[in-house]
């Protein structure tokens, strides 16, 4: 009986060992944007993601973001004119919706879960800070940038809540603040994020950063000296 009992510990370790495993690659192919448009966590790996999001790795992951664009943004020489810029994007990036993310119903994305609680959860003006971006957007106070918040969010429906959100959550000021408006609704990220960093260049704004948690937020036309990309396992957006 015994022995028996060995061999059941023993394939259920080797599965689950394996099933771990793949869901690490799983998640490489997402943090590297190999994986693209994927709709939902795969249910083998919601177990995974749920552990990656609440036992501590995520944090340290977005603790050596901010920690590298901290670096760097030391290492650049501003002109003193004001026109350095530090772009942010704003949902996993400076604030986080990880409280609704974590709900049974939604089950950090590998539910298919309804949009309009999304919005309702935004609406309350309730999402934390991640905490390494608020550092990092101190840090980069005390150098002198000015920084950008950049979102595809619905500029009508989330604007205001938001405002209200971020400063409860410690952003207290910026240089500009950047939504997608209504006639935008259809624009993919990547475009739209392009048009606006190009609209603040022609401004006479120096983009020295940007940092997000989506490949639509960091790739496409004026990026930046450097993009910093926050991990996010939990949704794809284009």
């Amino acid at each position: 009986m015994s022995e028996l009992l060995f061999v059941v510990v023993l394939l259920l370790s080797t599965f689950a060992a394996t099933s771990n495993g793949n869901c690490l690659s799983w998640r490489l192919s997402v943090e590297t944007n190999n994986l693209r448009n994927w709709k939902l966590v795969p249910n083998e790996c919601a177990t995974h993601v749920k552990v990656y999001m609440e036992r501590g790795q995520y944090r340290q992951d977005c603790d050596i973001v901010a920690d590298t664009a901290v670096e760097f943004a030391k290492t650049v020489k501003l002109a003193g004119d004001g026109k350095e810029i530090w772009v942010f994007d704003i949902d996993e990036t400076a604030l986080s919706n990880l409280p609704f993310y974590a709900r049974p119903d939604v089950a950090y994305g590998a539910k298919s879960y309804n949009w309009t609680g999304l919005g309702e959860w935004i609406k309350e003006g309730k999402a934390p800070a991640n905490p390494s971006m608020l550092k990092l957007y101190k840090e980069l106070i005390a150098l002198k940038y000015k920084i950008v918040f950049l979102t595809g969010a619905n500029e009508e429906r989330f604007m205001k809540p938001r405002i209200s959100n971020l400063k409860n959550a410690g952003y207290t000021t910026w240089e500009k603040l950047i939504f997608k408006p209504g006639a935008e609704k259809g624009t993919p990220t990547k475009i739209f994020k392009s048009k606006k960093r190009k609209e603040l260049e022609t401004a006479g704004y120096r983009i020295v950063g940007n940092v997000g948690d989506q490949w639509g937020d960091l790739v496409g036309d004026y990026v930046g000296m450097r993009t910093f990309k926050l991990p996010n396992p939990m949704y794809y957006v284009a």
